[in-house]
């Protein structure tokens, strides 16, 4: 069989070319993708290979997903080298294939890769710089493995903490998760590797309703357009190549099947000229769930005309309907070639026309090397968050006697690195907590580990108080355990009624009583939370005197939360998620709406009463802010306003401040958020060290959003609030 134009070069001429010598089947074929995975025995390396040979697939994740069985990097890249192989050599054409994989937190779906803390943590860290080195290290391990394509950056917000996917986006500020998200797609773009970014879940998928995934997202378009879509704005104006849809419904039109989002919205207003690919099993959705398609053939011709290009799990299937769909004329060929030559042009964007195959020798030298599990390190390090600190429980003494360890989350990488990631203790490479404390402490002092209990059941607690006695400090580690969106799958977790789920923030009975009773004991504790939501620890907060958020720190976690717990580090996370004080407190989240008080402030429960509000986070040194203010008092459109505040460190220590910018509209033609994050920048300062922290802000930031979704800059007050300082500007029509 000959192969087509081997050593095609990047040309338009090239693809059209290529494209007028396709068959319609081919051209279907190339919008269609498969995977290898444990949970359907079909679907083999075997049966991917012969999908590529006899259909000439577009699309094939052999692993870098749960369910597949390959984790080895070795195997990975040969079975990536092998697919390549029959795609180039045994198909009429040679087309190469797409390689996608989920890598969320790093390429943590492969052995022997580096393992990020999640994207709430890096959220928490507010540091632009590192959300691209972790973008640049993960494109660089993914390219290493076979894969070309990254399903991320995640733009969602997270605006219900009981929503299982929390922990995968940058928090709930649409200013924070726009700016990180473009970081990181940055950082991929940067990589010395061609590998393309996918930024998800389009339009608007952080908000569902009673924080179930993929329930429907039912909000008015000026708040689609005021909080959701600025993240996907930013990041497409760093040139991502693909987009993928999500899962929900809006305003009774899912997000796979809306033209007036994939095509009017995404394509037309915001000008994306990559491609658009589903949601793993997106479009079968709208036959099987949604009910707005009468059958799997339906679903495609919705999705497709709606603007999704590629079927992720289309298979064969997806090829044999869009063929018969435009033979009945139901699609046009023209729009099914608009489709081939994006994903086309990207295989040849990324160079694998030319070369598609990897040298796994080289890639021994890539994968989790040293420099690349430093930055891991300095990821969990920036993002741990110090909740409390009553009476500077914290730092404890590296020299102290004798130290107890306990908790679910003490020594478990699987709990530590969270969902994305291997599950399976032996697959993973990292330091847990326990280890990292018995890496700083002095070599007498004694470390003494007892589980105490699991996620939600007793384990040895008995021994765990016991311990707790007779020790000088007592760290407890509690929180979440490993899960992918709705709290899965039950081989980890167990029934679905088990902790965690989104019924419950709360610590489960288990976790509470054991905190308790190392409590009673009287042995200075501090708290650790592993976790990937926000919990509410009321209890907690009343009675511990530390708590460190860590988040998912990923597999140099431990580490950094032992060097913050004995003050090798000093914490200066900032939380990128408001902490409700219970389930019933929700929603709460810092730039909410004002409303009227119909009986009267003083009987009405404050608007935002968050145990722990969104920005918070303490350190072991005092900074200093003053003389907030802003260069010219008058904003006009088009135009940005230069905002500076002077910063101290008058503590007896090192440290780094996020020194955080909000504002708002004092009024406005409609209702606007009471406050949103307009800037931050993250600041080292020695002890005494002093600095001036500049910011400029465009005028846009406070565009005001109408019902429409249409953004208009209006003229009157805005207010500027940095800690506690606050000043003031005024815009003025033009």
């Amino acid at each position: 069989m000959t192969t087509y134009n081997t050593q095609m070069t990047q040309t338009d001429d090239d693809i059209e070319t290529l494209l007028k010598e396709m068959t319609l089947q081919e051209k279907a074929a190339q919008l269609a993708g498969t995977y290898v995975g444990t949970m359907d025995e079909t679907r083999t390396v075997d049966d991917a290979e012969e999908m590529v040979r006899e259909h000439g697939i577009g699309f094939v994740t052999p692993f870098g997903y749960g369910a597949s069985p390959h984790r080895d990097s070795t195997k990975v890249i040969e079975i990536a080298n092998r697919l390549q192989r029959i795609a180039r050599e045994e198909t009429r054409l040679g087309i190469p294939i797409l390689i996608p994989v989920d890598a969320i937190h790093g390429h943590a779906y492969v052995e022997d890769t580096t393992v990020f803390p999640h994207n709430l943590a890096i959220a928490a860290a507010r540091d632009r710089g590192l959300a691209e080195q972790i973008g640049t290290v993960t494109a660089t391990e993914v390219a290493a493995t076979g894969s070309n394509l990254t399903y991320g950056p995640t733009c969602d917000i997270a605006r219900d903490p009981r929503w299982g996917r929390t922990f995968e986006t940058f928090g709930e500020s649409p200013y924070l998760v726009g700016e990180l998200a473009s970081a990181k797609a940055r950082g991929i773009h940067d990589a010395p590797v061609d590998v393309a970014a996918m930024a998800k879940h389009f339009p608007a998928y952080g908000e569902p309703a009673r924080g179930e995934d993929a329930s429907p997202v039912d909000k008015s378009l000026s708040s689609l357009y005021r909080d959701f879509l600025p993240p996907f704005e930013a990041v497409l104006a760093e040139g991502i190549e693909g987009v993928m849809p999500s899962y929900n419904s809006i305003n009774g039109v899912p997000s796979h099947g809306s033209n007036y989002w994939l095509s009017e919205v995404l394509r037309n207003d915001l000008g994306f000229e990559g491609y658009v690919a589903s949601d793993w099993n997106g479009i079968n959705m709208l036959h099987q769930d949604h009910r707005v398609a009468e059958d799997q053939k339906d679903a495609i011709h919705q999705s497709f005309t709606a603007g999704v290009d590629v079927h992720s799990l289309g298979e064969g299937d997806h090829i044999d309907h869009i063929v018969s769909l435009v033979e009945s004329d139901k699609v046009d060929e023209t729009a099914v070639d608009a489709s081939v030559r994006r994903v086309l042009q990207l295989k040849s964007d990324l160079g694998l026309f030319e070369d598609p195959f990897v040298n796994a020798e080289e890639s021994d030298d890539t994968l989790n090397n040293d420099t690349h599990r430093g930055v891991a390190l300095e990821a969990a390090r920036e993002s741990m968050t110090l909740l409390k600190n009553d009476d500077d429980c914290l730092p404890f003494d590296p020299g102290i006697d004798e130290v107890l360890v306990t908790g679910p989350n003490a020594d478990s990488l699987v709990n530590q690195v969270g969902g994305w990631s291997l599950k399976k203790e032996h697959e993973l490479d990292g330091t847990t907590v326990r280890e990292g404390i018995e890496g700083v402490v002095s070599a007498e002092t004694t470390v003494t580990y007892e589980r105490g209990s699991g996620i939600d059941e007793s384990d040895g607690m008995d021994a765990a108080v016991a311990a707790a006695a007779n020790a000088d400090a007592a760290v407890v580690v509690l929180g979440e355990n490993w899960y992918l969106h709705e709290f899965g799958p039950q081989d980890v977790n167990g029934p679905t009624d088990r902790f965690p789920n989104r019924a419950q923030l709360t610590l489960p009975a288990a976790q509470r009583e054991l905190l308790e009773a190392v409590l009673e004991t009287e042995t200075p504790t501090a708290l650790v939370l592993v976790t990937g939501r926000a919990l509410a620890i009321s209890w907690a907060t009343e009675h511990v005197d530390a708590i460190l958020q860590a988040y998912y720190p990923g597999v140099e976690g431990g580490k950094a939360v032992a060097e913050t717990l004995f003050g090798e580090h000093n914490p200066g996370g900032k939380l990128p998620i408001s902490v409700p004080r219970s389930e019933g407190h929700l929603p709460v989240r810092h730039n909410y709406l004002p409303h009227p008080y119909p009986i009267g402030p003083d009987e009405h429960l404050p608007s935002y009463d968050p145990l722990f509000a969104f920005g918070h986070g303490l350190s072991y040194t005092d900074f200093e802010y003053r003389d907030l203010s802003v260069e010219n008092e008058l904003l006009r459109e088009n135009s940005a306003v230069c905002v500076s505040v002077t910063l101290t460190n008058t503590g007896d220590r090192a440290g780094e401040e996020v020194v955080q910018l909000f504002g708002g509209r004092d009024y406005s033609s409609v209702v606007t958020p009471v406050t949103e994050l307009v800037d931050f920048q993250r600041v080292a300062l020695g002890k005494g060290e002093e600095t001036t922290v500049e910011f400029e802000v465009p005028a846009d930031a406070f565009d005001v959003v109408h019902p429409d979704g249409t953004s208009q800059f209006e003229g009157g007050s805005i207010s500027l609030q940095c800690e506690s300082l606050k000043t003031s500007l005024t815009a003025v029509d033009n």
